[in-house]
């Protein structure tokens, strides 16, 4: 439990997932790995600035659209972007170490499990094949569904209205400190996901994992 700004002990009850790098690895080499060495993809993503043109898609760009930007500029690239978009679930490496074993720990408990994640709405059904840890929330914002990417804070109350959520109960998990801080921006406690040990550490110095053996507790609501 913890204190609330208006005073009022609260117990936190909801924790929310990013995924990728989070719940499922994510390697975006490994699309371009049959036909190029890691240099080259690297000069490739520094020709085209491939971070803001996937944080673009993020945000709901058509592939076709980004594809076709990348012509404009450089045509050279332009196979290569589009090849990164067909063989987009070759990036993702399955389960992150450990996260599996946290979710499942957290819905016996009986704690309330959601997504948010920054992902194109073209690819995202790849995410639960590699990951199926990921069927287990009750649902994942996408970015590229709400035209808007984390730390905006508008897919933070997006995320909190859609599910009914009181920030001030609420822990969001996110390997991007600027992610996290989005999501403080809002009253949401936000936790910088390094690895899953520390991850566990964290829950249970939030009481939302038993520890030291102790049993998982079930989740309750707001005591004054």
């Amino acid at each position: 439990m913890h204190r609330a700004d208006s005073g009022t002990v609260v117990a936190y009850d909801t924790v929310v997932f990013d995924l990728g790098r989070v719940l499922v690895g994510w390697e975006p080499y490994l699309a371009l790995a049959d036909r190029m060495t890691r240099d080259e993809w690297e000069t490739f993503s520094a020709a085209v600035d491939f971070p803001a043109v996937n944080h673009a898609m993020d945000a709901g760009l058509p592939h076709a659209d980004a594809i076709a930007r990348v012509e404009a500029s450089h045509p050279e690239h332009a196979a290569t972007l589009a090849r990164y978009c067909s063989n987009f679930a070759a990036t993702l490496t399955g389960p992150v170490d450990g996260t599996t074993e946290i979710v499942g720990e957290l819905a016996s408990a009986g704690t309330r499990l959601v997504g948010l994640t920054n992902w194109s709405a073209e690819t995202f059904h790849h995410a639960a094949v590699s990951s199926p840890v990921i069927e287990r929330l009750e649902g994942v914002v996408v970015s590229g569904r709400e035209g808007v990417v984390k730390p905006d804070p508008a897919i933070f109350r997006i995320l909190v209205d859609r599910h009914g959520l009181r920030p001030e109960a609420t822990v969001f998990v996110d390997d991007s400190p600027a992610n996290v801080a989005g999501a403080e921006a809002i009253g949401i406690r936000g936790l910088v996901f390094t690895d899953a040990a520390q991850l566990r550490a964290d829950l249970v110095e939030l009481g939302l994992l038993p520890g030291d053996g102790a049993p998982a507790r079930q989740n309750g609501g707001s005591a004054d």
